[in-house]
């Protein structure tokens, strides 16, 4: 679950790490009242669930209220990535000196949060990656002990060399790895932390990622989640128990389990087709969800062919086919449908689905795969 920069600096404060106090604008006259409150020069930044937000034009500095007031005019309503600006920071501007980029992800290959930092902030932190990976120092730490001091001073002193300033980083950094562990995220990060030219150190931006497995500890946290920022289907799926992520193939897909949902969507790419979605239905055996599956995927234009590729242990392959059944009868579907359903009542189920129009069943995932990207590659037009 991703937070606005807003939320994260609240929950960074909480933590001790240093953020500019702000305020939230709805329109120019909440913008122009609250940089007339905090005098000065001020930011105008959008809250939206997305990147590159000034080179989209969603980040103004004003000098004045009236700025203010025009800036946020120009930033509201403006499209960055697909999102719309309905909302707006105003903080107070810095006097930066320098800045530098520290961050935190959850490498699943180590099985460990991944700190990260690079005298070079301010600029998409992939590319500094890519092309300069020198300029990027990592360490990985153990969350049941925490980020060491002697971790956060090492990290510090790769990226500034003043005693006071690795200090004061090193203690973000350590402030920072509290508030990942604490509150379950999978990215906690700073672009920039800038030091200004009295010599402080600041967030001066903040992204949150929340892990949604670890939601339920947190309900302070799920409060936060803006359904307005979110894909109304994947909302959806996930109060229905599903796990659904909008892709942008042609192909729709319907699984059972995420890893043969990951090794479904492989096999699609691998025989040249692309997948239109991650779906997951789980391991319960609920005709209902299959019900709603089938509802979110007809949904995309996009997709020409569905592919229902479910291996039956917890999940009954007839209640699968019992479920498809019954959507069909609920809504036709003209895009053709291929199935693969094997394991636990695996021979009624083909015996539900045995003359269902639009429907072609195959009996290995191989052969289900190859049929659904000749469909799709034909437009959804091949017949049986």
């Amino acid at each position: 679950m991703d937070v606005h920069e807003y939320q994260a600096k609240a929950i960074f404060r909480r933590f001790g790490i240093p953020v500019h106090e702000g305020e939230l604008a709805r329109s120019p006259a909440e913008a122009a009242e609250a940089a007339r409150r905090m005098g000065g020069t001020v930011v105008v930044k959008a809250q939206v669930h997305a990147g590159g937000r000034g080179k989209a034009g969603g980040i103004r500095l004003a000098k004045t209220p009236e700025e203010a007031r025009g800036a946020a005019a120009s930033i509201l309503g403006l499209q960055i990535k697909g999102r719309t600006v309905k909302k707006l920071l105003i903080t107070p501007a810095s006097d930066i000196d320098h800045e530098y980029y520290a961050g935190i992800v959850l490498d699943r290959g180590a099985g460990r949060p991944l700190v990260m930092v690079s005298r070079e902030g301010g600029i998409d932190i992939e590319l500094v990656a890519k092309d300069r990976p020198d300029a990027l120092k990592k360490l990985h730490f153990d969350p049941a002990r925490g980020l060491r001091g002697y971790e956060a001073m090492w990290l510090a002193a790769s990226i500034e060399d003043d005693s006071e300033g690795k200090k004061a980083i090193a203690g973000i950094l350590a402030k920072l790895a509290r508030t990942f562990v604490a509150c379950d995220l999978s990215l906690a990060e700073i672009n920039p932390l800038i030091r200004e030219k009295d010599g402080g150190y600041l967030a001066l931006d903040a992204k949150v990622t929340v892990d949604d497995s670890g939601l339920f500890r947190h309900p302070e946290l799920a409060e936060l989640r803006d359904l307005e920022e979110e894909d109304p289907d994947e909302d959806r799926a996930r109060s229905q128990g599903l796990s659904f992520i909008r892709l942008e193939g042609t192909i729709g897909c319907v699984v059972n389990g995420a890893g043969l949902a990951m090794a479904t969507m492989d096999l699609v790419k691998h025989f040249g087709g692309e997948p239109a979605n991650f779906l997951d239905v789980g391991g319960s055996s609920n005709p209902e969800k299959v019900v709603t599956a089938l509802d979110i995927i007809t949904k995309d234009p996009s997709v020409r062919v569905i592919l229902f590729n479910i291996f039956g242990g917890i999940t009954r392959c007839d209640d699968i086919a019992r479920g498809l059944v019954k959507a069909l009868e609920m809504k036709p579907v003209e895009r053709p449908i291929v199935v693969r359903l094997t394991g636990t009542n695996e021979e009624a189920a083909r015996e539900i689905l045995a003359g269902v129009s639009g429907v072609q069943s195959e009996g290995g995932m191989e052969e289900a795969v190859r049929r659904a990207v000749a469909l799709a590659g034909a437009g959804g037009r091949v017949s049986a």
